[in-house]
């Protein structure tokens, strides 16, 4: 298994990273979250998993072991294979994730592309023991809280690494920031996904 892998960042997109690992590079497939992290030209350091299929090797990468770590649980349940793990951990954060499981959330389930009501019932039945209770006090259901400001360069950032021109990418830091409008900051992820949306539309 490769647990993490350090080096350049060559390139980032919408789907994944290439890390350029001593002349080698890595293609790594990653949610927003964790490309939002990742600078073009920056040395960064990403926790990994390696998923061997008859015909592929595909690495995942993730913005932490306990994203990695729920990444690779939800594959043991039934029906959930790599990339369906990769779009619940799109849309919701490894804690989002656990407390749905404990509080048998199905709707937040299903806002999951490709997970319907009765696989959302399934996926609860076989991982609400597994994955356990949030992880903290509960406040954030991400990493980190944003400070004040510097989440716009991270957000902006974050966009324009995945493609998005500095132009839009700026338009759609302050529409989000409009929609604020003073209220509490939420985490960096939060923030990056109402941008994609805004970018969207």
């Amino acid at each position: 298994m490769i647990a993490f892998v350090s080096g350049r960042v060559a390139a980032a997109g919408p789907d994944g990273a290439v890390i350029d690992v001593h002349g080698v590079g890595l293609s790594v497939q990653c949610t927003p979250t964790t490309l939002a992290g990742l600078r073009v030209g920056e040395q960064a350091k990403v926790p990994t998993s390696l998923v061997v299929r008859e015909d592929s090797l595909t690495l995942f990468g993730f913005a932490d072991d306990d994203e990695r770590g729920v990444f690779e649980l939800l594959q043991t349940a039934s029906g959930v294979g790599p990339r369906l793990a990769l779009a619940m951990l799109a849309v919701h954060t490894p804690n989002a994730l656990r407390r749905a499981m404990a509080t048998e959330d199905l709707t937040a389930l299903t806002q999951v592309p490709g997970i319907g009501k009765k696989g959302a019932q399934r996926i609860v039945l076989e991982l609400k023991d597994r994955l356990g209770g949030p992880i903290g006090d509960g406040a954030a259901d991400v990493r980190a809280p944003a400070r004040a400001e510097p989440w716009r360069e991270q957000v902006q950032m974050g966009l324009i690494n995945l493609g998005w021109s500095a132009k839009d990418a700026d338009a759609a830091v302050s529409a989000v920031a409009a929609d604020l409008d003073g209220a509490e900051t939420p985490p960096v992820a939060a923030l990056l996904r109402s941008a994609l949306k805004k970018l969207s539309k």
